[in-house]
């Protein structure tokens, strides 16, 4: 099947053109001018961008990925791709091995059909100074035996493994993951300066929510913090729904190096959904003006967030467009390695959404 969009304008390496015609064949972008002549099967005013990339989610519409219903699931996955997010991975939170090893078994058909980009798993390897929504009595050391076999159980699904490097055989454990193709993001960490540094050359990718999960950067003198906001370059996952990430913090961000930012939502169940009563594995969660939060201590518990609303929050922020659309699609589908999207270009597929005036995300349908 082919189609003709012409789009008022549209986001192409990272500067808006305007009057283009993207033609379309068999859900790939094949070709790009300006002034297409040929009938247009769409017409789009408002200015054309990619569909965002969300590599670290849980869940949405009251229903978390590892539930045990497949239909459930793509309940989950639905409320996102409804608000812009057209590739995402879905993100496990700490269980024991075996109850892990069925959840990643369960989502290795939705990965398969296309529903998922991948699997990443979000512990159990993570500090218990700094677990967060994750059960302590759950996290564990990392084991190569146990990370072989967690990553054979998902035939290649997994994409993305977070852990805290200053746990024993923390090192050891990134280095073999990478030789996996499995890339590995730093994050739930007490980290020291040395020891992140040394993740950082071994190999790992990028920084899980920033500022969350780790200390902040007011005390952040020789941490993990300290060290990933000066190295510059390394991305850095960001929760922008006005709660986890303060504006100074953000600023300093921006001001650490240029486009670094990865927005994610690190959405729980109730992405999505009312206010009320949520849980993260066997963990109460009470969820208030849309804010996350456990009932045991009162520490953020994921997120409510939409990359719609991430996206928006950015913009606002004062980011242009080409950074905000670096932040919610290119860079995270380039370190992931999702090389089929992230970008309107030539080859990649045709994931694409409008911008209207007011900042409104419609998803483009092909």
């Amino acid at each position: 099947m082919k189609t003709h969009i012409h789009a008022a304008q549209a986001l192409i390496d990272g500067e808006i053109r305007k009057n283009i015609c993207i033609k379309v064949s068999q859900g790939l972008i094949s070709a790009i001018t300006p002034d297409c002549s040929e009938v247009a099967d769409r017409r789009v005013s408002g200015t054309l961008i990619p569909g965002f990339v969300d590599i670290h989610c849980h869940g949405g519409s009251g229903f978390y990925f590892s539930d045990t219903d497949a239909t459930n699931i793509e309940k989950a996955r639905q409320v996102h791709q409804e608000r812009g997010t057209t590739t995402l991975i879905a993100s496990l939170v700490t269980q024991p091995i075996g109850v892990l090893e069925e959840e990643i078994q369960r989502l290795v058909p939705l990965v398969q059909s296309g529903l998922f980009a991948g699997i990443h798993l979000e512990g159990p390897y993570l500090s218990e100074a700094r677990c967060g929504a994750h059960q302590p009595e759950l996290l564990r050391d990392p084991d190569i035996d146990e990370l072989s076999a967690l990553i054979d159980s998902g035939f290649g699904t997994i994409v993305m493994v977070t852990l805290a490097p200053e746990l024993p055989g923390g090192i050891e454990a990134v280095k073999y993951l990478i030789s996996r193709g499995v890339k590995v993001a730093l994050g739930h960490s007490q980290a020291s300066a040395a020891i992140t540094e040394e993740a950082i050359s071994a190999g790992a990718t990028l920084i899980t929510h920033f500022s969350n999960g780790m200390p902040k950067l007011i005390d952040a003198a020789g941490t993990i913090a300290a060290v990933a906001l000066a190295d510059g370059k390394i991305p850095l996952e960001i929760i922008l729904d006005g709660t986890h990430v303060s504006d100074a913090t953000l600023e300093a961000v921006k001001s650490s190096g240029k486009n670094r930012i990865i927005l994610i939502t690190d959405a729980i169940s109730a992405a999505g959904s009312n206010d009320g009563d949520y849980q993260i594995g066997s963990l109460e969660v009470k969820v208030e003006q849309n804010i996350a939060r456990l009932v045991s201590n009162g520490s953020l518990a994921g997120s409510t967030l939409t990359m719609d609303k991430a996206f928006k929050n950015l913009l606002d922020s004062g980011s242009s467009l080409a950074e905000a659309v670096h932040a919610a699609s290119t860079l995270p589908a380039q370190t992931l390695g999702l090389n089929d999207v992230g970008s309107i270009s030539v080859g990649k597929k045709a994931h694409l959404l409008e911008l209207k005036e007011n900042n409104h995300i419609t998803l483009i349908g092909i």
